[in-house]
């Protein structure tokens, strides 16, 4: 059949069409980006997969304006709860993590995804399902892709720039040229959404460590329960693409025990390897998610991980095609993300490791962590690693200027969720879904405002006046009224100060109310 060239104008197509592909292209849409997001499957998946968004990713959902449509379709999960064999460990609380959604919600990927899609379609944009990227090019002028459609026909279109979220066997990350690097000894994982008979809490996450590997078992809706162990099988066996309810019920009795398996909704194997690729950037090109990054599920942050990295993406890349923006920008996407990938490859290898320790080297592990379970510290650690909360870009390449004095917020944190249920309302009307840019927060020492930052498209007061509404303010779009000084304990600013808050949540600079140059330095950088 011929090929046919694409008339649209696009500045950028999202190659890949799950999660990952789906926070893309809604946030490019967002800003008003000309997207395309393709995926070479003519039908969105129906397995549930990936099941756990935790606090970071629910955050990230707020600002998108879709989380109550999330929350909607699962349950919480508000603690984890580690095992040796029947023996209970540690429970860990998650209610004290960071974040307006201090848990974990558990929900099939098919929601998710549906959730994604619908947004993106409210946005202006459908998902072009049974499209293959056959071909990519770029020069000077763009990205030039072949596409090859269900229908036999092939297109040939032209862009920007091109986001591969197109996963772990991802052709964009072939066609640059690159490939993931790290180790190949693969871990293979029994996997079943089963209806049980248990005696489990409903309310958490549960870890059983055992010496022939850990099982990760998580609620579901309707009363169905996620089950994932870890297998061991001899050198050269093929992996077991269909593997039977009573091969799950045997692994559950020999390493947990007291649950009866009644129904299986599905039930799957598959193998695992820990690497990333060596850069997220490849001239027009990006990668993001699997494309980039793979590793253990058992600490389910596969999934969490690559979203967000397409939220760091997404508003960087529509504000380089404002001409807002330029490589420094862009290359703080890399820079930003991947000490992240690392960190949770290094997480979830070591997890793995010490949950199938035995003999001595065991009952020290277990001894270790009853004792580290009385320590708040090491409960708010543990709790914070699992809902991806404790993710900072300190060390990027964006960061400036120095932590203030008794600051309790710092550049390259994420913004910080404050108790007061008013004021946060008013703190994520201004920072979230009907603001697509940068907002500059001045919390002002008394009851005199200073004067407006200047560098941001938002400029947003927090003061100490008891008036309700607050009294507008000249040079602010918002201003917050806060009598009892509660943002500025929480921020530890008591002289006040002002914070850079990026579109992604995070924070660009913090300054003291007299410092003239950090905010500005901020946005010299994003400009550079």
């Amino acid at each position: 059949m011929s090929t046919a060239e694409s008339p649209e104008v696009t500045d950028v197509f999202v190659v890949g069409a799950g999660p990952v592909g789906l926070v893309a292209g809604c946030e490019l849409a967002r800003r008003g980006v000309r997207v395309r997001v393709i995926d070479k499957l003519a039908q969105p998946t129906e397995q549930s997969r990936a099941i756990a968004v935790h606090a970071r990713s629910l955050d990230m959902f707020d600002r998108m304006g879709i989380v109550d449509e999330m929350l909607s379709t699962g349950i919480k999960a508000t603690a984890m709860q580690l095992y040796a064999g029947h023996s209970k460990l540690f429970r860990v609380p998650l209610g004290g993590v960071d974040s307006a959604f201090p848990f974990t919600l558990t929900t099939a990927q098919t929601e998710t995804e549906r959730v994604l899609v619908e947004h993106l379609r409210s946005l202006g944009v459908t998902v072009e399902r049974g499209v293959e990227l056959a071909a990519l090019s770029q020069d000077a002028q763009g990205a030039h892709l072949t596409l090859r459609h269900d229908d036999g026909s092939t297109e040939r279109a032209s862009a920007s720039w091109v986001i591969g979220a197109d996963g772990g066997h991802s052709m964009v990350r072939r066609l640059v040229g690159t490939k993931l690097a790290g180790s190949f000894v693969g871990e293979r994982f029994l996997l079943g959404d089963v209806d049980a008979e248990h005696q489990l809490d409903l309310d958490s996450m549960h870890t059983f460590f055992s010496p022939d590997g850990p099982v990760v078992v998580l609620p579901m809706r309707d009363g169905r329960m996620r089950f994932l162990a870890e297998v061991h099988d001899a050198p050269g066996t093929p992996l077991n693409m269909h593997p039977s309810q009573e091969e799950l019920q045997a692994v559950i009795d020999e390493r947990i025990g007291g649950i009866r398996l009644l129904r299986s909704h599905w039930l799957t194997s598959f193998e695992i390897h820990h690497a990333r690729v060596p850069a997220y950037r490849w001239g027009r090109v990006f990668l993001a998610g699997d494309a980039a990054h793979i590793h253990s599920p058992a600490g389910g942050q596969g999934m969490n991980t690559g979203m967000q990295d397409a939220f760091n993406l997404a508003w960087k890349l529509a504000a380089a095609i404002r001409g807002e923006a330029g490589d420094t920008l862009l290359d703080s996407y890399e820079a930003e993300r991947i000490p992240v990938a690392d960190g949770v490859i290094t997480f979830t290898d070591r997890l793995t490791k010490a949950g199938t320790l035995s003999g001595v080297p065991r009952r020290i592990r277990d001894m270790l962590i009853r004792v580290v379970s009385h320590v708040p510290a090491a409960r708010r650690a543990m709790a914070d690693t699992a809902e991806e909360v404790n993710v900072s870009y300190k060390n990027g390449p964006l960061t400036i200027g120095r932590r203030l004095r008794n600051a309790k917020v710092t550049a390259g944190e994420h913004f910080p969720h404050v108790v007061d249920a008013a004021i946060q309302k008013q703190l994520s009307a201004v920072c979230g879904v009907q603001n697509t840019g940068h907002v500059v927060l001045t919390v002002a020492a008394g009851q005199v405002a200073p004067a407006a930052g200047g560098h941001g498209p938002t400029q947003v007061l927090v003061t100490a006046s008891e008036t309700e509404p607050a009294t507008p303010v000249a040079g602010y779009d918002t201003v917050i009224a806060d009598p009892d000084g509660l943002v500025a304990q929480r921020f530890g600013l008591k002289n006040g100060g002002r914070i850079v808050i990026r579109p992604d949540g995070y924070i660009g600079a913090v300054a003291s109310l007299d410092d003239t140059t950090t905010v500005a330095g901020y946005f010299a950088k994003v400009r550079g």
